[in-house]
């Protein structure tokens, strides 16, 4: 799709700190590089023909701040995602989980759900479910509603159960929801132990104390110094001898995290040894 180029660098500073000033939402350390290709997509998509238009929107009609938030934010996944990443948690992080008593997990900008109900087939599978916990979270509502529900498209069904398979899935897939039309509901005891709630990374502080964490394809949007204040936000909320997942292409290589966490496998995977 062509996008237009008519947010130019000078209007995203105003816009963004006008949105944390008026509404709350912080995306002033979000990297310009990404926040200008959205801007300008949505101009296209809303027919905004200038900055103006745009700005008068969004400070004006606080019922459109939802639909700006949504294209702000990437909200692009998929069930069991990168399977290999998977089979890793499988095979090698979920048996050392299954020695505590309890387990927190934290799914963090988890979009429109489908990595948190990866997360509990692989608990179910594991029998570590009856003992766990998922908190999914994400700065924007809208999406968590759609996670909440556990409804997704039947269209990715087929990509998701070879996805499924790939990382180590031995069971029949459609086992886990029901189809009805063009869509699918997962089952409600997949939900059962999890929690769905708003959460700025930017802006919020830890919840609670977690074995794993993940934050995947996430980072990537956030520039040098709000990935590493993202970082300390995780190493407060993880447990002595916690995991820390992040996506393909992010790392906590180069921060000052590095030297306190050791890599598990090849994967994006990390064990906090201090």
């Amino acid at each position: 799709m062509w996008e237009p180029n008519i947010i130019k660098n000078e209007d995203i500073e105003l816009l963004l700190t006008d949105v944390a000033e008026r509404y709350g939402y912080d995306f002033t350390q979000y990297s310009k590089a990404s926040l200008k290709r959205r801007l300008n997509r949505i101009c296209l998509i809303d027919k905004f023909s200038s900055f103006a238009e745009l700005r008068y929107r969004v400070m004006n009609h606080p019922e459109y701040l939802q639909r700006f938030v949504e294209e702000i934010t990437v909200n692009v996944t998929e069930m069991f995602r990168d399977p290999n990443f998977y089979k890793s948690l499988r095979e090698e992080v979920f048996p050392r989980l299954g020695t505590y008593p309890f387990i927190r997990i934290w799914v963090a900008g988890c979009s429109t759900g489908e990595e948190a109900y990866s997360i509990a087939i692989l608990l179910k599978e594991a029998n570590l479910y009856h003992k766990s916990l998922i908190y999914a979270t994400d700065i924007n509502p809208g999406v968590l509603e759609r996670a909440s529900s556990g409804i997704f498209p039947i269209s990715q069904m087929q990509l998701y159960s070879e996805n499924y398979r790939l990382s180590g899935g031995i069971e029949d897939f459609s086992k886990y929801y029901t189809a009805n039309y063009d869509s699918v509901q997962f089952h409600h005891n997949l939900k059962e132990k999890m929690i769905f709630s708003t959460h700025n990374l930017v802006s919020d502080s830890s919840f609670n104390a977690f074995q794993l964490i993940l934050c995947r394809n996430v980072l990537i949007y956030f520039d040098k110094e709000l990935q590493n204040s993202v970082f300390d936000l995780f190493d407060i909320s993880l447990d002595a001898l916690g995991y820390l997942a992040l996506g393909s292409k992010e790392t906590i290589r180069f921060s000052k995290l590095e030297k306190q966490y050791k890599q598990i496998g090849d994967e994006r995977i990390w064990k906090k040894i201090r």
